[in-house]
């Protein structure tokens, strides 16, 4: 997205897939492609510990955040990239300014740092659910973009995926969660109060997306309606991104040249 570039979410598909320009069969080999093209960058990223990377991942309830950490992180190294999840905020939390719980999440040199769940959830949540006045969650903007800038400036590449599914898609995937044994741990109470809040929420994902895609920090709008569709532009994106970082493997230092291991 464009920085300042207004969206429409009722006019962008969540079904479309023609950036593939082939079948699903084909994304999916791209896709075990990109994944050991994923492994071999991360460990590079690692070594070279001159960088990081920083992925946050926001959607509606049930737009696929988990299930895109399973499916493009699978082969990685876990040594070097860590998931961090963001629920309501505990009395400690609360009590001081609503990024100080998240910078301590944030990649070192060499990681990759995974927010599922991040800090909008501090805007468009108080926002819908009214829980704070207007003028706490909307100079909250300018917050985030400033916090993140400063992350790109300290090394930090910031990747910011929006997956955007449809109100028919989330029903289906809410009825799976109560109608599987195996994903009934999946199933909140609060999924259904929050449905009825959909227009609500979209308007807020509306307004917060121009607002904080930055030249150093931009969104992608992903339609997710299709998991593999969802998976492929991540990894697409993610590996593309590594790759244009001129990562170098560490030379061996001069002192151990020429040692002979007995």
């Amino acid at each position: 997205m464009r920085p300042g570039a207004r969206v429409r979410l009722d006019r962008c598909d969540p079904d479309d897939t023609s950036a593939v320009h082939g079948s699903k069969r084909r994304a999916e080999g791209e896709c075990d492609r990109l994944a050991g093209r994923l492994k071999h960058l991360q460990e590079l990223l690692y070594a070279d510990h001159r960088r990081s990377i920083l992925i946050v991942l926001t959607a509606i309830d049930a737009g696929g955040k988990d299930g895109t950490i399973q499916h493009v992180f699978e082969g990685v190294n876990p040594q070097g990239v860590s998931v961090a999840h963001f629920r309501v905020p505990t009395a400690d939390e609360a009590a001081h300014d609503f990024l100080w719980r998240i910078h301590p999440h944030t990649p070192g040199k060499g990681e990759i740092a995974i927010f599922n769940r991040s800090h909008y959830e501090d805007v468009f949540v108080p926002r819908v659910e009214r829980l704070v006045p207007r003028h706490v969650w909307h100079h909250r903007y300018r917050m985030i973009n400033e916090f993140e800038r400063t992350l790109v400036l300290e090394g930090t590449t910031v990747l910011k995926f929006f997956l955007h599914i449809s109100e028919d898609e989330q029903k289906a995937r809410l009825r799976e969660r109560l109608n599987d044994p195996t994903k009934h741990w999946k199933f909140s109470a609060a999924d259904v109060p929050t449905r009825r809040l959909w227009p609500e929420y979209q308007a807020a994902f509306e307004e917060m997306l121009p607002r904080t895609s930055t030249r150093w920090a931009p969104w992608y709008l992903v339609p997710a309606n299709k998991k593999w569709f969802r998976d492929w532009v991540v990894s697409t994106v993610l590996v593309e991104t590594l790759e244009a970082m001129d990562l170098r493997w560490p030379p061996l230092p001069a002192a151990w040249k020429g040692v002979e291991i007995r």
